[in-house]
Parts: structure tokens; sequence; C-alpha cells
């Protein structure tokens, strides 16, 4: 499913197909979220991610749904080689010590939506329908010093648009994490990805609708990241 700003969610394709076709361009690592999973508690559907790992050969993050140690556990042993947390961590941080201490740091990602606001940018939870009293770099560093291994940082304000990336936040987090982030929510030209890397400093970018809708080839964008000077895995 895609959607515009969190909302207005439409079909995309079926995820195994789609997970293969991207696997077979070229993609560096697929990313899984089941959006709706904790708001409708329930956890992630481990069989869909027993197949798509069945179908694919390149790293995998799965997240939603997950609120305790067991739920990483039954994702990993399904396939997936990392996992993203956001709504459960918020509730309770400890899950990312939890998490991190006893499957290891590059197991956890910490996903983080965010919204910027005259206060600056704070989190949400709930598939970005709840705000929290988070800003988003005390928690990201926060998360950081518990052990997550990656931050995985979508703009709101950015999701669907097509208009390119939050760069100047994913610069501000670049400068004041030392774990990779990665660069979500904007993303609907080729100018796009290379603003989130060379402007955002990005270690990361993600997208789904250019890729779900065909408007981007995987191929094609590194080859035209290449040519920008942009160090990318061929």
């Amino acid at each position: 499913m895609k959607g515009t700003h969190f909302v207005d969610l439409r079909h995309a394709g079926d995820p195994v197909e789609l997970a293969r076709l991207y696997s077979a361009q070229g993609a560096d690592e697929l990313v899984f979220l089941d959006i709706t999973a904790t708001l409708e508690r329930r956890k992630t559907f481990a069989e869909l991610v027993r197949r798509i790992a069945g179908n694919i050969s390149i790293p995998f993050t799965v997240g939603g749904g997950i609120r305790e140690l067991a739920d990483v556990a039954r994702l990993l042993e399904a396939g997936a080689d990392k996992v993203s947390v956001n709504s459960a961590a918020l509730r309770n941080p400890k899950l990312i010590d939890e998490i991190a201490g006893h499957f290891g740091s590059q197991v956890c990602v910490l996903a983080v939506d965010a919204r910027q606001t005259a206060a600056g940018w704070r989190c949400y939870l709930d598939g970005g329908r709840v705000p929290v009293e988070k800003e988003l770099m005390a928690w990201t560093k926060e998360a950081q010093e518990r052990g997550a291994g990656e931050v995985l940082f979508t703009s709101m304000d950015h999701d669907g648009v097509k208009a390119g990336y939050a760069n100047e936040a994913l610069a501000a987090l670049s400068r004041h994490l030392s774990i990779p982030v990665i660069a979500s929510g904007g993303a609907g030209a080729k100018e796009h990805f290379r603003d989130a890397f060379v402007q955002g400093k990005a270690d990361a970018a993600l997208a789904a609708s250019v890729f779900h809708f065909g408007e981007i080839k995987i191929p094609d964008l590194k080859s035209y990241l290449c040519r920008q000077g942009v160090s990318i895995r061929m």
C-alpha cells in the first residue's frame, strides 16, 4: 500500500512479487512495514515475511506490531535480517536496549515518523496518527545510546508528495548521530535521491511509490547516482 502524508492509501501490488522484482533489479535492501499492525493491535504476518524472504537475496528489514523480544525472534526466524521498531519503542524505550542486548545493535532499526512544527520536529506513533512529546533529535540520540543500529527517518510532511526528501533535517541527524541514517518520504525524481545523499548526508534512501508504480527503475537510478559522483553499490 502507498499513500500521501500517511493517509489515502492505495494498493500498489503483491508484496512477494514486488520484493522478487526489486531484488532482481539490484536494490540494496528491502524494508517491509506492516503499517497498520500496531494500530490494529496485531502481529506482523510472519508467514508473509517467510514468503518474501524466500524470494530475495538482499538484506531484509521488517517492522510493524513488534512489542516484545518474542516478536523479534519470530520475525528473524521467518527470514528477516533486521527489525524496525517505532511505536513500541516510543511507548517503552527499554525495548531498544532489550533488542540490542539480545540480538545485537545490527538487528535494531529505529523508525521515526516525524512532522515539523513551530516547536521543532515532533515524533508520531500508531502509523503517524498520534503525536508524542518526543523531539526528533533528542529521541534519535537516546535510541542510539540505547543500542539502535540505524535510524529510518520518515518526514510525514514529505511522504508521498514526490517533491524531495527533508534534507535539512537529514543533515542535522547525520551531524547529530554516529549510526547510519536512512532517508524516507519525498522521492519523486532521481535528483531527489542525489540531494538526499549530497545535501542530506543520508547513508541510504528509501522509496516506495516511484518503484511500486514503475516511475523509476532501480538500475537506471543507480547508474544516474554513479554518474553524479555518489558512491553506490552496482
